[in-house]
Protein backbone atom coordinates (compact mmCIF):
# COMPACT_ATOMS: atom_id res chain seq x y z
CA UNK A 1 0.00 0.00 0.00
CA UNK A 2 1.61 3.44 -0.81
CA UNK A 3 1.10 5.98 1.73
CA UNK A 4 2.38 9.45 1.99
CA UNK A 5 4.19 10.45 5.45
CA UNK A 6 3.70 14.04 4.69
CA UNK A 7 0.71 14.44 2.49
CA UNK A 8 0.06 18.48 3.80
CA UNK A 9 3.13 19.35 1.75
CA UNK A 10 0.69 18.50 -1.56
CA UNK A 11 -1.48 21.36 -0.69
CA UNK A 12 1.83 24.08 -2.24
CA UNK A 13 1.50 22.50 -5.76
CA UNK A 14 -0.48 25.04 -7.04
CA UNK A 15 1.56 27.81 -5.61
CA UNK A 16 3.23 28.87 -8.63
CA UNK A 17 0.14 29.23 -10.65
CA UNK A 18 -0.84 31.67 -7.79
CA UNK A 19 2.69 33.47 -8.04
CA UNK A 20 1.64 33.84 -11.83
CA UNK A 21 -1.84 34.91 -11.60
CA UNK A 22 -1.35 37.66 -9.05
CA UNK A 23 2.38 38.60 -8.37
CA UNK A 24 3.30 38.83 -11.92
CA UNK A 25 4.53 42.43 -12.67
CA UNK A 26 2.41 44.31 -15.51
CA UNK A 27 4.47 45.88 -17.40
CA UNK A 28 3.28 49.61 -18.99
CA UNK A 29 4.96 51.75 -21.42
CA UNK A 30 4.91 55.36 -21.41
CA UNK A 31 5.75 58.39 -23.76
CA UNK A 32 6.31 58.95 -27.19
CA UNK A 33 6.35 55.90 -29.49
CA UNK A 34 9.53 55.68 -32.27
CA UNK A 35 7.78 55.39 -35.58
CA UNK A 36 9.60 52.59 -37.58
CA UNK A 37 9.37 52.67 -41.18
CA UNK A 38 8.03 49.46 -42.48
CA UNK A 39 6.44 48.61 -39.37
CA UNK A 40 3.29 46.48 -40.73
CA UNK A 41 6.02 44.06 -42.45
CA UNK A 42 7.61 43.75 -39.56
CA UNK A 43 4.79 43.06 -37.16
CA UNK A 44 3.63 40.62 -39.57
CA UNK A 45 6.88 38.85 -39.97
CA UNK A 46 7.05 39.27 -36.28
CA UNK A 47 4.07 37.19 -35.69
CA UNK A 48 4.78 34.49 -37.83
CA UNK A 49 8.24 33.91 -36.43
CA UNK A 50 9.26 35.83 -33.29
CA UNK A 51 6.13 35.61 -31.71
CA UNK A 52 5.29 32.09 -31.98
CA UNK A 53 8.83 30.87 -31.15
CA UNK A 54 9.05 32.92 -28.02
CA UNK A 55 5.26 32.04 -26.95
CA UNK A 56 6.07 28.35 -27.42
CA UNK A 57 10.25 28.44 -25.72
CA UNK A 58 8.36 30.54 -22.62
CA UNK A 59 5.51 27.59 -22.37
CA UNK A 60 7.87 24.89 -22.37
CA UNK A 61 10.14 26.53 -19.40
CA UNK A 62 6.73 26.95 -17.33
CA UNK A 63 5.51 23.55 -17.61
CA UNK A 64 9.23 22.33 -17.16
CA UNK A 65 9.31 24.64 -14.16
CA UNK A 66 5.58 23.22 -12.97
CA UNK A 67 6.89 19.80 -13.68
CA UNK A 68 9.90 20.40 -10.77
CA UNK A 69 8.03 21.69 -8.90
CA UNK A 70 5.62 19.11 -8.24
CA UNK A 71 8.17 16.39 -8.12
CA UNK A 72 9.90 18.09 -5.86
CA UNK A 73 6.62 18.58 -3.60
CA UNK A 74 5.82 14.70 -4.22
CA UNK A 75 9.40 13.40 -3.04
CA UNK A 76 9.21 15.99 0.10
CA UNK A 77 5.56 14.23 0.94
CA UNK A 78 7.70 11.38 1.10
CA UNK A 79 5.89 8.27 -0.41
CA UNK A 80 6.28 4.92 0.96
CA UNK A 81 4.98 1.31 0.61
CA UNK A 82 3.81 0.55 3.55
CA UNK A 83 4.22 -4.28 4.08
CA UNK A 84 2.17 -6.02 6.07
CA UNK A 85 1.90 -6.14 9.89
CA UNK A 86 4.74 -7.69 11.72
CA UNK A 87 4.56 -8.49 15.66
CA UNK A 88 7.96 -7.34 17.86
CA UNK A 89 8.38 -8.77 21.33
CA UNK A 90 8.56 -5.37 23.49
CA UNK A 91 11.19 -6.81 25.63
CA UNK A 92 13.77 -9.64 25.61
CA UNK A 93 17.36 -10.83 27.25
CA UNK A 94 20.08 -10.26 26.54
CA UNK A 95 21.57 -13.67 27.11
CA UNK A 96 25.13 -15.49 26.47
CA UNK A 97 25.88 -18.70 26.02
CA UNK A 98 29.28 -19.86 27.12
CA UNK A 99 30.33 -23.34 25.89
CA UNK A 100 33.09 -25.59 27.08
CA UNK A 101 34.48 -27.21 23.74
CA UNK A 102 37.92 -28.47 25.95
CA UNK A 103 38.97 -31.68 25.34
CA UNK A 104 36.86 -33.29 28.24
CA UNK A 105 33.64 -32.68 26.02
CA UNK A 106 34.53 -35.68 23.64
CA UNK A 107 33.91 -38.48 26.64
CA UNK A 108 30.94 -40.38 25.40
CA UNK A 109 29.13 -40.94 28.40
CA UNK A 110 25.96 -39.38 26.96
CA UNK A 111 23.46 -41.42 25.04
CA UNK A 112 20.72 -41.00 22.35
CA UNK A 113 18.47 -43.88 21.41
CA UNK A 114 20.93 -46.29 22.73
CA UNK A 115 23.81 -45.19 21.22
CA UNK A 116 26.82 -43.80 23.08
CA UNK A 117 27.30 -39.99 21.91
CA UNK A 118 29.74 -37.37 23.56
CA UNK A 119 28.91 -34.59 25.78
CA UNK A 120 29.54 -31.72 22.96
CA UNK A 121 26.82 -33.66 20.79
CA UNK A 122 24.23 -33.67 23.26
CA UNK A 123 25.08 -29.78 24.42
CA UNK A 124 24.73 -29.35 20.74
CA UNK A 125 20.82 -30.85 20.01
CA UNK A 126 19.58 -29.39 23.65
CA UNK A 127 21.34 -25.85 23.40
CA UNK A 128 20.05 -25.70 20.07
CA UNK A 129 16.46 -26.57 20.97
CA UNK A 130 16.90 -23.90 23.57
CA UNK A 131 18.21 -21.04 21.47
CA UNK A 132 15.49 -21.57 18.67
CA UNK A 133 12.64 -20.61 21.08
CA UNK A 134 14.49 -17.68 22.73
CA UNK A 135 12.34 -15.45 21.05
CA UNK A 136 13.02 -11.64 21.62
CA UNK A 137 16.29 -12.28 23.02
CA UNK A 138 19.73 -11.34 21.94
CA UNK A 139 21.81 -14.25 21.92
CA UNK A 140 25.49 -14.17 22.20
CA UNK A 141 27.92 -17.37 21.71
CA UNK A 142 31.41 -17.90 23.65
CA UNK A 143 33.39 -21.11 22.96
CA UNK A 144 35.81 -22.04 25.58
CA UNK A 145 38.95 -24.21 26.02
CA UNK A 146 42.46 -23.16 27.30
CA UNK A 147 41.27 -19.61 25.43
CA UNK A 148 38.09 -17.91 25.78
CA UNK A 149 36.36 -16.65 21.79
CA UNK A 150 33.22 -14.95 20.98
CA UNK A 151 31.82 -17.52 18.49
CA UNK A 152 28.75 -15.25 17.96
CA UNK A 153 28.13 -11.96 18.90
CA UNK A 154 24.84 -10.60 20.40
CA UNK A 155 22.46 -11.36 17.75
CA UNK A 156 18.26 -11.74 17.06
CA UNK A 157 19.69 -14.38 14.39
CA UNK A 158 19.18 -16.95 16.62
CA UNK A 159 19.16 -19.62 13.37
CA UNK A 160 23.16 -18.06 13.02
CA UNK A 161 23.99 -18.82 16.61
CA UNK A 162 22.05 -22.05 16.39
CA UNK A 163 24.10 -22.98 13.34
CA UNK A 164 27.27 -21.68 14.95
CA UNK A 165 26.77 -23.59 17.68
CA UNK A 166 26.37 -27.08 15.61
CA UNK A 167 29.75 -25.96 13.91
CA UNK A 168 31.83 -26.11 17.34
CA UNK A 169 34.09 -28.92 17.68
CA UNK A 170 36.08 -30.38 20.16
CA UNK A 171 39.50 -28.65 21.20
CA UNK A 172 39.13 -25.75 18.70
CA UNK A 173 39.57 -23.39 21.57
CA UNK A 174 42.38 -26.12 23.41
CA UNK A 175 42.17 -28.80 25.81
CA UNK A 176 42.03 -26.93 29.08
CA UNK A 177 39.00 -24.71 31.09
CA UNK A 178 39.59 -21.29 31.24
CA UNK A 179 36.04 -20.93 33.02
CA UNK A 180 37.07 -17.48 34.36
CA UNK A 181 38.04 -15.82 30.90
CA UNK A 182 35.21 -17.35 29.67
CA UNK A 183 32.93 -15.48 32.54
CA UNK A 184 35.55 -12.51 31.73
CA UNK A 185 34.75 -11.93 27.94
CA UNK A 186 31.09 -12.45 28.66
CA UNK A 187 31.17 -9.57 30.60
CA UNK A 188 32.80 -7.60 28.36
CA UNK A 189 29.71 -8.11 26.27
CA UNK A 190 27.16 -7.36 28.47
CA UNK A 191 28.16 -4.70 30.49
CA UNK A 192 27.05 -2.19 27.88
CA UNK A 193 23.49 -3.37 27.41
CA UNK A 194 20.36 -2.22 29.86
CA UNK A 195 20.63 -3.47 33.05
CA UNK A 196 18.02 -6.02 34.30
CA UNK A 197 18.29 -8.58 31.29
CA UNK A 198 21.88 -9.38 31.25
CA UNK A 199 22.49 -12.92 31.49
CA UNK A 200 24.94 -15.50 31.29
CA UNK A 201 24.74 -19.32 30.71
CA UNK A 202 27.93 -21.02 31.28
CA UNK A 203 28.37 -25.01 30.33
CA UNK A 204 31.34 -27.17 31.21
CA UNK A 205 32.45 -30.60 32.78
CA UNK A 206 35.20 -29.34 34.64
CA UNK A 207 37.06 -27.11 36.82
CA UNK A 208 39.38 -24.40 35.65
CA UNK A 209 42.32 -25.15 35.14
CA UNK A 210 43.72 -22.18 32.54
CA UNK A 211 43.57 -18.71 32.01
CA UNK A 212 44.20 -15.42 33.75
CA UNK A 213 41.66 -14.61 35.59
CA UNK A 214 40.02 -17.06 38.12
CA UNK A 215 36.53 -17.91 38.64
CA UNK A 216 36.09 -16.22 41.60
CA UNK A 217 37.55 -12.37 40.36
CA UNK A 218 35.14 -12.90 37.51
CA UNK A 219 32.03 -13.60 39.70
CA UNK A 220 33.12 -10.48 41.21
CA UNK A 221 33.08 -8.72 37.72
CA UNK A 222 29.86 -10.12 36.79
CA UNK A 223 28.35 -9.28 40.29
CA UNK A 224 29.53 -5.52 39.72
CA UNK A 225 27.50 -5.62 36.57
CA UNK A 226 24.30 -6.79 37.42
CA UNK A 227 24.96 -10.38 35.22
CA UNK A 228 23.33 -13.22 36.06
CA UNK A 229 25.04 -16.83 35.81
CA UNK A 230 23.08 -19.83 35.32
CA UNK A 231 26.05 -22.78 35.23
CA UNK A 232 25.52 -25.95 33.80
CA UNK A 233 27.25 -28.95 35.09
CA UNK A 234 27.29 -31.83 32.30
CA UNK A 235 28.61 -35.59 32.89
CA UNK A 236 27.56 -38.56 33.86
CA UNK A 237 28.56 -39.93 37.33
CA UNK A 238 28.82 -43.39 36.58
CA UNK A 239 30.57 -45.18 33.23
CA UNK A 240 31.22 -47.87 32.43
CA UNK A 241 34.71 -48.79 30.30
CA UNK A 242 36.72 -51.78 29.49
CA UNK A 243 40.37 -52.12 29.88
CA UNK A 244 42.88 -55.06 30.38
CA UNK A 245 41.49 -55.79 33.81
CA UNK A 246 37.61 -56.27 32.37
CA UNK A 247 34.31 -53.95 32.73
CA UNK A 248 35.44 -51.33 35.34
CA UNK A 249 32.92 -48.60 36.46
CA UNK A 250 34.61 -44.77 37.04
CA UNK A 251 33.51 -41.83 37.40
CA UNK A 252 33.59 -39.48 34.51
CA UNK A 253 32.64 -36.25 36.09
CA UNK A 254 35.23 -36.49 38.58
CA UNK A 255 37.21 -33.40 37.75
CA UNK A 256 33.94 -31.31 37.96
CA UNK A 257 34.53 -28.55 40.54
CA UNK A 258 30.27 -28.50 41.48
CA UNK A 259 31.39 -26.17 44.53
CA UNK A 260 33.03 -22.94 42.19
CA UNK A 261 30.43 -23.40 40.07
CA UNK A 262 27.34 -23.32 42.57
CA UNK A 263 29.72 -19.87 44.40
CA UNK A 264 29.40 -18.29 40.83
CA UNK A 265 25.69 -18.52 40.53
CA UNK A 266 25.16 -17.91 44.00
CA UNK A 267 26.50 -14.86 44.13
CA UNK A 268 25.40 -13.11 40.50
CA UNK A 269 21.62 -14.02 41.91
CA UNK A 270 21.84 -17.37 39.19
CA UNK A 271 21.28 -20.67 39.84
CA UNK A 272 23.62 -24.08 39.53
CA UNK A 273 22.07 -27.31 37.49
CA UNK A 274 23.52 -30.74 37.04
CA UNK A 275 22.85 -32.25 34.23
CA UNK A 276 24.06 -36.38 34.40
CA UNK A 277 22.80 -37.42 31.03
CA UNK A 278 20.68 -36.80 28.26
CA UNK A 279 17.01 -36.02 29.63
CA UNK A 280 18.62 -34.28 32.30
CA UNK A 281 20.11 -31.98 29.89
CA UNK A 282 16.71 -31.38 28.29
CA UNK A 283 15.04 -30.73 31.54
CA UNK A 284 18.11 -28.05 32.68
CA UNK A 285 17.19 -25.89 29.13
CA UNK A 286 12.81 -26.16 30.53
CA UNK A 287 14.29 -24.91 33.69
CA UNK A 288 16.15 -21.86 31.85
CA UNK A 289 13.08 -20.97 30.08
CA UNK A 290 10.95 -21.12 33.26
CA UNK A 291 13.34 -19.13 35.46
CA UNK A 292 14.30 -16.46 32.50
CA UNK A 293 10.80 -16.31 30.20
CA UNK A 294 11.43 -15.43 26.73
CA UNK A 295 9.46 -12.24 25.43
CA UNK A 296 5.72 -12.67 24.83
CA UNK A 297 4.19 -9.27 24.32
CA UNK A 298 4.32 -7.97 20.94
CA UNK A 299 3.80 -4.82 19.30
CA UNK A 300 2.96 -4.24 15.36
CA UNK A 301 5.36 -2.92 12.95
CA UNK A 302 5.35 -1.81 9.49
CA UNK A 303 7.98 -2.64 7.67
CA UNK A 304 7.80 0.42 4.77
CA UNK A 305 10.19 1.24 2.17
CA UNK A 306 10.62 4.67 0.81
CA UNK A 307 10.03 5.94 -2.79
CA UNK A 308 10.66 9.51 -2.68
CA UNK A 309 14.01 9.05 -4.45
CA UNK A 310 12.17 8.50 -7.72
CA UNK A 311 10.53 11.75 -7.85
CA UNK A 312 13.56 13.67 -6.36
CA UNK A 313 15.74 12.03 -9.08
CA UNK A 314 13.36 12.97 -11.87
CA UNK A 315 13.21 16.79 -10.80
CA UNK A 316 16.99 16.96 -10.29
CA UNK A 317 17.74 15.10 -13.59
CA UNK A 318 15.25 18.29 -15.45
CA UNK A 319 16.97 21.03 -13.58
CA UNK A 320 20.12 19.85 -15.00
CA UNK A 321 19.16 19.53 -18.25
CA UNK A 322 17.23 22.86 -17.90
CA UNK A 323 20.63 24.37 -16.12
CA UNK A 324 22.62 22.82 -19.38
CA UNK A 325 20.05 24.70 -21.83
CA UNK A 326 20.69 27.85 -20.49
CA UNK A 327 24.53 27.33 -20.12
CA UNK A 328 24.74 26.06 -24.16
CA UNK A 329 22.03 27.74 -25.68
CA UNK A 330 19.90 24.54 -26.79
CA UNK A 331 17.78 25.45 -29.92
CA UNK A 332 14.76 22.96 -28.24
CA UNK A 333 14.16 26.07 -25.13
CA UNK A 334 15.82 29.01 -26.15
CA UNK A 335 15.54 31.44 -29.35
CA UNK A 336 17.35 29.94 -31.97
CA UNK A 337 20.37 32.43 -32.66
CA UNK A 338 19.82 32.18 -36.29
CA UNK A 339 16.03 33.67 -36.33
CA UNK A 340 16.90 36.65 -34.34
CA UNK A 341 19.60 37.28 -37.21
CA UNK A 342 17.42 37.02 -39.73
CA UNK A 343 14.85 39.00 -38.07
CA UNK A 344 17.48 42.08 -38.00
CA UNK A 345 18.77 41.67 -40.88
CA UNK A 346 14.75 41.49 -42.91
CA UNK A 347 14.23 44.56 -40.61
CA UNK A 348 17.54 46.80 -42.11
CA UNK A 349 16.28 45.54 -45.28
CA UNK A 350 12.73 47.38 -44.86
CA UNK A 351 14.02 51.18 -43.93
Amino acid sequence: MITFAWPWVLAFVPFPWMVRRWAAPVSKSAGRAMKVPHFEDIMALQSNQLIGSTRSRHSTLFWAGIFIWTTLLLAAARPQWSGEPVGLPTSGRDLMLAVDVSGSMKIPDFSVNGQEVTRLEVVKAAAGDFIAGRTGDRLGLIVFGSQAYVQTPLTFDRDTVKAMLAETEIGLAGQETAIGDAIGLAVKRLKEQPAGSRVLVLLTDGANTAGEVSPTQAAVLAEEQGIRIYAIGVGADRMEIESFFGTQTVNPSRDLDEDTLRHLAQRTGGLYLRAKDTEGLMRVYKELDRLEPAATETELFRPTIEFYIWPLGFALALSCVMALSFIWKWDWILRPRWKAEALSTQARAGR
